[in-house]
């Protein structure tokens, strides 16, 4: 039971949240004495105001109740019911208050609690007054508005008033109170509004926007809403949809692929019946935290997914399918007045960019954009052989695509105050317009140019803070909607236009309005920033039904398996609780198993070697589970028993004694067994050798006679494992059954008949015996003791090995050193050495260094190693593998996120084991990765690199266009000199005879930082500046000593937005930059569109100066200062850059 209070976001007019102006109404305050609480017309106004959101009104009604003997009455009171809206409501009345000293007074629907429709919902203006019925002036109100549900049947007012006033005489310095006689009358004013979306006032808890509204919205990963709002908007231009499943993905269905992670989230969007996840989509682009938890700039990402995306389409059919959507053209010219001479180029565009400061409306900002600059006087156009001209310069459109993105600049600078700012001013934007007033006057009018607006997306919040969500119109004639990540609702045609227009707030309509009206108007922060219009004649074609033709089949059958995979893994996890797994070890994959124990319990089901899985339920019996097993391997069940395996207190895992009795479930056997560390029952299987006539079988020990008693014999279970010097393995053989008295040597000819070796082995030969006690204790047996004084019972393990006697240096189960035993890693000559390889046996994994060495030519690989070998040792495995010589290897270990770390330090006392495990708990040693390494092959030997400094160099060609990177290794003692002779060498250049002088220069963060003379040594290049090569431009070599030179970058935008490589370029006294344009095209190998899209400005070195943007007739040595930058502005095209850009790769 609250009060509900419409919210509204408001800014003041510089951008800065507040509410401090907000208008404060004081229920306290009494109303003129000419307004009685019996006028309901009048109280209707002054209770009832407009309402924000203005819907429209179904029904008033005014109900009051006479409230007799106030102190006598209960704790909780209803009124008598009355009807509204054709619905039962009544006064809930807490007379001595809902847990506090105040009178709590709520309306609340009158339906019994059983006949409330489920679905049920009313939206409800209302207002309660408590007044005096001897004295009508004297009455107190609250005002609120809510939408009753089945579940929210009542709202109102905790604290409606204090009781002490209530009762107390002298209300608003009258003689009376208003509680008089123990007599008041509350009465209640009830409007009804329309609820024309289904959601006003909606909490939107437990909505369902499939069921609501026929779709679903995209889940927020951080700050992802931005990317939603973009993202529905491209999928409901069903042209885009058709075009983006016609991108052929079938052979390339890789989640890195973007092109088809979006050909999944469309679709999901298309077929789901809840909101969608982008993770796989900016997974594709190869998004980290870092992009998922920033806004980045919708603009851009729009231009660079279409980009992308044109480029995943060149080369088939389709590939035109983009520019056809969404590209128009313009025209930039320069047009002579008085002599007929025109320049003029024209250009693709694929969304607009529409000033706001300054403008009304979107019309008024089309007439901004073709707005014609005159060019007279000092600034008379040059026209070629008609020298100085007086002309018109501006840009008009030659075409207009069928859907047109427009980009409001809602963001921009101040630069008077130096802060980046959000515009919120009133701009207004029309439904339908005519774009043809915008047309060059040869262009092909011939079928309409009138659009129709189909998506406002919209930004809330300052510049710093916000949220982004679109209103999107799917069908021509239909609804819209808003998207607001994961909810989907309609919305009215004024939550699209007017509430989006931006500007000054609508306050309330109170008596207390004049307070709001002295202070300055607050702002809307909501407004759009992004249009979508789409031409009206073409409309059928963009918005096309989609259908399951367009749908790409592979898809579609993918998707379908995923779903049934995550049903199946859905199902088996409810029904979890029914089942119990069940792991048994046979005889077949013991044999296959080649470590310790009997088996590895967590090994992969590929493993031959693993134990074989059965899900039961847990009511099943043992006999059912033993049939069950006897089937699979192919065995009479009367000839199967299993054996419970247990956790021995050495931490080993081996078999305890036989299930005999079958009755008790799985559940049951589970729950009896010895402490265990698994969740599923762990057996060991045998199978009898021998059955009596009746066929049951017989077991050479815990054998069960038919009254119930078992009898146990004086054998032993023990289980036989060979280690095969020859071939370095291990493997399982079987197991035995022999008694306790007899002795270690006994042994030998069960082992000789079981492996067939004969009756006798050479006479150099002999089998040396060992029990594996636990992986790191491995003891050998002595021939003369019997098996009961060497403590051997049910389960134990014998290891056993033909070893030839010149070998055997130590006696029969003699100990050897630790040292000893790891003398040679590359073969084992006894069981006890090849045991502590297996616990310290690695896996790795190499791959060649992805910047220094080509995995091309040294493709990966795996090798299995003792994690206990040194450097040299390691180095010698992976040379002999490679081919190469090992000192001339390098080692580098991976950070977490697959990157190559440092490089590893050889030391005496490093091992493998070390190297991917480096002591200390620090974060940087938990993100590495401890199964793999990269390598890289070396010129020389690790010895001679240490006297060498490794610099990275970015090689330039092309003007600036082209990059390539070297690591060159220079003498610690040399100069620039011999990093230049490096250079040439690795990159495989003409020498400076031949190809040019070269020059080395560092640069910091996109900007020029300094050029390194030749004679510098190389041991104080910083570390931290980006190292640049470059051919020294013909122009600058014939340039004289006191020549004039200016850095250059390039930024996006805003000079803080660096890109791209930075250089230094000459400049010439008295040069028209028309002219120096040309040389910085020659200068920077920019060509075509790529040059003709930037635009050059001088860059003050005084952070948050304005760029000084240069025409054709300025001359750049006079308006450049010495410390000055020459920025070069245009869209970064790079990954990553400085300036914090935006990139897509997939």
């Amino acid at each position: 039971m609250m009060v509900d209070a419409p919210e509204e976001h408001l800014v003041e007019p510089n951008g800065s949240e507040n509410d401090s102006n907000v208008a404060i109404i004081n229920p306290d305050a009494m109303e003129s004495d000419t307004l009685l609480a019996t006028d309901h017309e009048a109280m209707k106004d002054l209770v009832l105001p407009p309402l924000a959101d203005e819907p429209p009104i179904l029904e008033d009604q005014v109900h009051t109740w006479t409230v007799k003997e106030w102190h006598n009455l209960s704790k909780k009171e209803h009124g008598p019911i009355f009807q509204a809206g054709g619905y039962p409501w009544r006064i809930l009345l807490f007379p001595f208050g809902n847990g506090c000293d105040q009178a709590s007074i709520y309306l609340e629907h009158g339906f019994d609690p059983e006949q409330v429709p489920d679905s049920w919902s009313c939206c409800v203006q209302f207002a309660l007054v408590l007044w005096n019925p001897k004295d009508p002036s004297l009455y107190f109100h609250h005002t609120a508005h809510h939408r009753f549900t089945k579940e929210e049947s009542d709202w109102g007012f905790t604290r409606f008033l204090e009781l002490r006033k209530m009762f107390n005489a002298g209300w608003d310095n009258s003689e009376r109170p208003i509680v008089e006689d123990d007599t008041a009358n509350i009465t209640a004013y009830v409007r009804i509004v329309e609820d024309e979306t289904g959601v006003l006032w909606h909490s939107l808890n437990n909505y369902d926007s499939k069921k609501e509204t026929g779709y679903v919205g995209l889940k927020n990963q951080g700050a992802t809403c931005y990317l939603n709002s973009l993202l529905q908007s491209l999928y409901f231009t069903n042209a885009f949809r058709v075009a983006i499943y016609q991108i052929p993905t079938e052979h390339d269905d890789r989640m890195v692929n973007s092109a088809y992670a979006l050909q999944r989230l469309f679709y999901q969007l298309q077929t789901s019946n809840q909101s969608v996840g982008t993770n796989e989509l900016t997974k594709s682009f190869g998004w980290d935290s870092r992009q998922i938890f920033e806004q980045q700039d919708v603009q851009e990402f729009s231009r660079k997914l279409m980009e992308q995306m044109e480029n995943k389409m060149k080369g088939t059919p389709h590939e035109k399918a983009l520019p056809d959507i969404f590209s128009g053209k313009v025209k930039t010219y320069v047009s002579c007045i008085n002599v007929e001479y025109e320049s003029s180029r024209i250009e693709d565009f694929w969304d607009l960019q529409m000033n706001v400061s300054g403008n009304k409306n979107l019309l008024e900002s089309f007439q901004d954009y073709v707005k014609l600059e005159r060019m007279d006087g000092e600034n008379r156009y040059s026209a070629g052989k008609h020298g100085l001209q007086d002309a018109n310069k501006g840009v008009i459109f030659t075409s207009f695509p069928d859907v047109l993105h427009l980009q409001l600049k809602r963001f921009g600078y101040d630069y008077e105050r130096d802060v980046p700012t959000k515009v919120n001013d009133r701009y207004e934007f029309p439904e339908e317009f005519d774009a043809g007033a915008y047309l060059s006057p040869d262009a092909d009018k011939s079928e309409s140019w009138e659009y129709q607006l189909h998506g406002v997306l919209v930004h809330t919040g300052d510049l710093n803070t916000g949220h982004y969500y679109a209103f999107l119109k799917p069908e021509k004639d239909g609804w819209w909607y808003k998207y607001d990540d994961d909810k989907v609702t309609k919305a009215r045609k004024r939550d699209v236009l007017e509430e989006n227009f931006g500007g000054p707030a609508k306050i309330p309509d109170t008596r207390n309005r004049g307070l709001a009206q002295k202070k300055p108007p607050l702002m809307r922060a909501h407004n759009a920033y992004m249009l979508v219009y789409m031409r009206k004649s073409r409309l059928d074609k963009i918005l096309k039904p989609v259908t399951d033709d367009d749908i790409p089949s592979h898809l579609v059958t993918r998707l379908a398996e995923e779903v049934a995979q995550r049903e199946a893994r859905k199902k088996e996890r409810e029904e979890q609780h029914l089942y119990l797994g069940v792991k048994v070890i046979t005889e077949a994959t013991f044999q296959q198993h080649g470590g310790t124990d009997l088996t590895a319990f967590d090994a992969p089901p590929e493993d031959p070697a693993a134990p074989r899985y059965y899900r039961v339920l847990r009511t099943a019996t043992m006999k059912e589970i033993v049939a069950t097993i006897a089937k699979d391997i192919d065995q009479d069940p009367k000839r199967v028993r299993v054996w419970i395996m247990v956790n021995r207190q050495n931490k080993t895992i081996r078999p305890d004694q036989p299930v005999m009795d079958l009755q008790p479930t799985v559940e049951e056997t589970y729950s009896r067994a010895a402490a265990h560390r698994d969740q599923a029952l762990r057996l060991w299987v045998e199978v009898a050798e021998e059955v009596d006539a009746n066929g049951e079988a017989i077991w050479p020990t815990y054998q069960g006679q038919a009254n119930g008693v078992v009898l146990k014999s004086d054998l032993i279970l023990l289980f036989l494992k060979w280690f095969d010097v020859e071939s370095q393995s291990l493997r399982g053989v079987g197991h035995l059954y022999i008694s306790k008295e007899k002795k270690v040597e006994d042994l030998v000819p069960i082992i000789m008949k079981r492996m067939s070796w004969g009756d006798k082995l050479p006479s150099d030969e002999k089998i040396q015996l060992w029990e594996e006690i636990k992986p790191n204790m491995i003891e050998g047996l002595k021939a003369k003791m019997t098996l009961k004084t060497a403590e051997l019972q049910d389960g134990d393990i014998i290891c056993f090995q033909r070893m030839h006697e010149r070998k055997s240096r130590l006696g029969l189960g003699e100990s050897k050193s630790a040292e000893e035993a790891n003398k040679n890693s590359d073969r084992y000559e006894d069981a006890r050495e090849y045991y502590d390889f297996l616990i310290h046996k690695k896996l790795v994994s190499f791959r060649a260094h992805p910047g220094k060495c080509d995995a091309t030519a040294y493709p990966e690989f795996d090798l299995e190693l003792n994690s206990k070998i040194s450097y040299d040792k390691l180095a010698e495995k992976v040379g002999e593998r490679l081919q190469v010589i090992p000192t001339h290897l390098r080692f580098y270990t991976i950070s977490a996120s697959g990157m190559p770390r440092a490089p590893v330090k050889r030391t005496v006392n490093q091992s493998l084991h070390t190297i991917l495990n480096p002591s200390g708990y620090g974060q940087i040693n938990m993100n590495q990765r401890t199964n793999a390494l990269f390598f890289e092959v070396l010129d020389m030997s690790l010895a001679e690199l240490d006297t060498k400094k490794s610099i990275k160099v970015i090689l330039l060609s092309e003007g600036i266009t082209k990059e390539e990177q070297f690591d060159i290794l220079v003498a610690k003692n040399g100069q620039v000199e011999d990093l230049i002779a490096g250079l040439i060498k690795k990159a495989k250049i003409a020498s400076e005879e031949e190809g040019g002088r070269l020059r080395i220069y560092e640069t910091n963060s996109h900007k020029f930082f300094r050029e390194l003379a030749r004679d510098y040594p190389v041991i104080s290049i910083n570390d931290y500046t980006t190292v640049v090569a470059e051919r020294i431009p013909e122009e600058e070599l014939e340039a004289t000593e006191s020549a004039q030179y200016i850095s250059a970058f390039h930024f996006q935008g805003e000079p803080n937005r660096a890109h791209g490589m930075p250089f230094r370029f000459l400049i010439h006294e008295d040069e028209k930059f028309a002219d120096t344009k040309k040389r910085l095209e020659k200068r920077t190998g920019l060509k075509g569109k790529s040059f003709e899209k930037i635009k050059f400005a001088v860059v003050r070195k005084q952070q948050y100066q304005k760029p000084q943007y240069l025409t054709d007739d300025d001359i750049l040595w006079k308006v450049a200062n010495e410390d000055d930058y020459l920025g070069l502005d245009h869209v970064s095209r790079a990954r990553g850059n400085g300036g914090g850009d935006m990139f897509l790769k997939g």
